[in-house]
């Protein structure tokens, strides 16, 4: 246990690369009837926790914003501009959550 800084240092040997005689030869070029290798997707896109604590994340700090901008229309205040605009930027945020959490296109599905 402990922290890494007091710990001993790991020596890592890495290997000479090969003295090669002669240069590599390129790869031959594809045929044009051979299909491409298919693209893999992206693995932030598809990881539930991290969109099930995203979307939370956003949903509270969109929640916190908007309740914070109700303070002083609870304390009779009229409404200016600028709360009405942060009123606006609260729920915008908190929708984005949403957005993230339900995911409506579909795109991203449960890894296990």
């Amino acid at each position: 246990m402990g922290s890494l800084m007091s710990q001993p240092f790991e020596e890592v040997k890495v290997a000479a690369p090969p003295q090669a005689a002669s240069p590599p030869t390129p790869a031959p070029p594809a045929t044009p009837g051979a299909p491409a290798p298919p693209a893999q997707a992206p693995a932030f896109k598809n990881c539930w926790s991290c969109r099930v604590l995203s979307g939370f994340g956003l949903m509270g700090a969109g929640g916190y914003v908007y309740l914070v901008s109700r303070k002083p229309m609870k304390l009779g205040y009229p409404p200016s501009p600028g709360t009405i605009a942060q009123m606006v930027v609260g729920i915008s945020i908190f929708c984005w959550g949403v957005v993230i959490l339900t995911d409506p296109k579909g795109k991203s599905y449960r890894t296990d």
